[in-house]
């Protein structure tokens, strides 16, 4: 079996039933220089059965995945080293037939098969041939464990049944609400209506809320999120949250606010900077104590040295602390992944995940930590270079 880029072929070693190195060549490739790769070296399994059927390469990751010892597996029928079974018990090598089937065909695609014991792999193969309609010289194999894409579809099982979960209560109390108001409008006071009517809008913000961290969550996966820098006034933009929690009727003296100057000018996106301070703000006055501080100060990049201006890698930072109890120590790794909710139930739990999203788009940082007086301390960068196209 030959192994490389463009023109050039290298041999793949494999072991045989001694335990000795062999390599493995096609006898079409021509000879040229080339990496010689160890079949153990593949992250992925591979297991090669020769004109035969014989196994004659079952590298370590296979062996890792089938629990099968390379041993066990080498100068045995394809067949009986790997006894694949499809989801509905069809012995898969029955019923493939790769020596035996169609003379055009040159492999399978990857597919979901089950070992024995019923543990799911992912499952390709190749049918190596002199030529497209000769008979079959070798069969690849590759092998590739199912626990990651599992993690990613419970992943997004997870995000379905939320977003199930949080659009029903909203969606429930909109359609109650109008369909009263539509059947016995006449019965109801100003005051009843306009009461009712705004729930609806209190609720109708919600599900548009929820809606944008979606599209937010999307962008992030797909490394498609665009920021819009624009120069912005970080104290005032917290100030402004700050004014928004009092008017609605939460303490003034709760919230400290200190400002460090002279403060770089920053090149960020406004709209998503009031997202995170939005997010972080919330998060400490729903779920922590006592006074909520907030500190901006200008820092530099703990990443690299700044240059000879001092400037090139000058990063805004903001830190918002309370005192609670914090966050517990063996959930810091945990805090910006997806539905982590903490102590106290409410909200989807997405909330920081997007934080960290917008953080990272604009090659800013963000940390969590304990805060002096105890509770927990978030801590985030903003780059606040010029953008290129400015300079």
């Amino acid at each position: 079996m030959s192994v490389g880029t463009g023109g050039a072929h290298s041999a793949l070693r494999a072991r045989d039933a001694r335990g000795t190195s062999a390599p493995l060549h096609d006898d079409t490739a021509e000879a040229g220089p080339g990496l010689g790769i160890d079949p153990d070296d593949l992250p992925d399994g591979i297991v090669v059965a020769d004109e035969h059927g014989r196994v004659v390469c079952f590298n370590a990751a296979a062996a890792r995945i089938t629990a099968v010892p390379a041993a066990e597996a080498l100068g045995r029928r394809l067949e009986a080293a790997l006894p694949l079974e499809d989801l509905e018990g069809r012995r898969w090598w029955q019923l493939t037939d790769p020596y035996g089937g169609l003379a055009i065909r040159n492999g399978q695609p990857e597919r979901n098969l089950l070992l024995p014991g019923g543990r799911e792999i992912l499952v390709s193969a190749r049918y190596v041939r002199t030529h497209p309609t000769g008979p079959v010289r070798r069969v690849v194999v590759c092998l590739r464990d199912t626990e990651a894409r599992r993690r990613t579809e419970r992943s997004h099982a997870e995000l379905i049944a939320t977003v199930a979960h949080e659009l029903r209560s909203p969606l429930t109390s909109v359609k109650g609400f109008t369909a009263t108001l539509l059947a016995k409008w006449e019965r109801f006071t100003d005051d009843q209506k306009k009461l009712m009517l705004e729930t609806v809008d209190a609720d109708a913000n919600r599900v548009t809320r929820l809606i944008a961290e979606l599209l937010d969550i999307s962008r992030i996966d797909s490394g498609r999120l665009e920021v819009r820098r624009q120069p912005v006034d970080i104290g005032a933009a917290v100030g402004r949250h700050i004014q928004a929690y009092v008017a609605s009727g939460q303490p003034a003296d709760r919230f400290l606010l200190r400002i460090e100057q002279p403060l770089p000018a920053l090149w960020a996106d406004p709209d998503k900077v009031d997202q995170v301070l939005s997010n972080l703000i919330e998060n400490a006055v729903r779920h922590g104590e006592g006074t909520v501080t907030i500190d901006v100060a200008p820092s530099t990049s703990p990443r690299e040295r700044p240059d000879e201006e001092g400037t090139a890698n000058a990063v805004t930072s903001v830190t918002v602390s309370d005192e609670g109890t914090g966050i517990p120590e063996e959930s810091m790794n945990r805090v910006f992944t997806r539905f982590w909710r903490g102590s106290k139930r409410g909200g989807t739990g997405l909330g920081l995940y997007i934080v960290k999203g917008i953080v990272e788009a604009h090659g800013g940082t963000i940390t969590v930590g304990r805060a002096p007086g105890g509770g927990a301390e978030f801590r985030f960068t903003l780059p606040v270079a010029t953008p290129a196209y400015l300079l």
